[in-house]
């Protein structure tokens, strides 16, 4: 899923991870394996999130974090791509009941 600059902030602030610039040059290859995402990367490597179907009794909407790849060097220079892989990591990008308050 393609994120919103608020919610990019979000989701970095939630698992600590930063965003793949959308004018980096590895972002149309990426786009082009797995879709138009935003990419993040972590201390585990690269991932994305994937839109949960909302609950009946929840005012959020989220969203899981999936593994693209692991990075396979000590020193964070090189990933290894893999399967998508499901973690359990949630993301919660909005709050819909009062959610236009400023508090962070």
């Amino acid at each position: 899923m393609k994120l919103s600059f608020r919610q990019i902030e979000v989701t970095a602030t939630q698992i600590g991870a930063l965003a793949v610039p959308p004018d980096h040059p590895v972002v149309p290859q990426l786009n082009r394996i797995y879709g138009d995402h935003t990419f993040f990367l972590d201390e585990e490597g690269l991932e994305i999130l994937e839109a949960l179907e909302p609950v009946m009794t929840s005012a959020s909407a989220s969203a899981m974090v999936v593994k693209l790849a692991s990075w396979s060097d000590p020193k964070r220079t090189t990933l290894a791509v893999h399967d998508p892989e499901a973690t359990d990591t949630i993301v919660i990008l909005e709050h819909s009941e009062g959610g236009a308050g400023g508090g962070e």
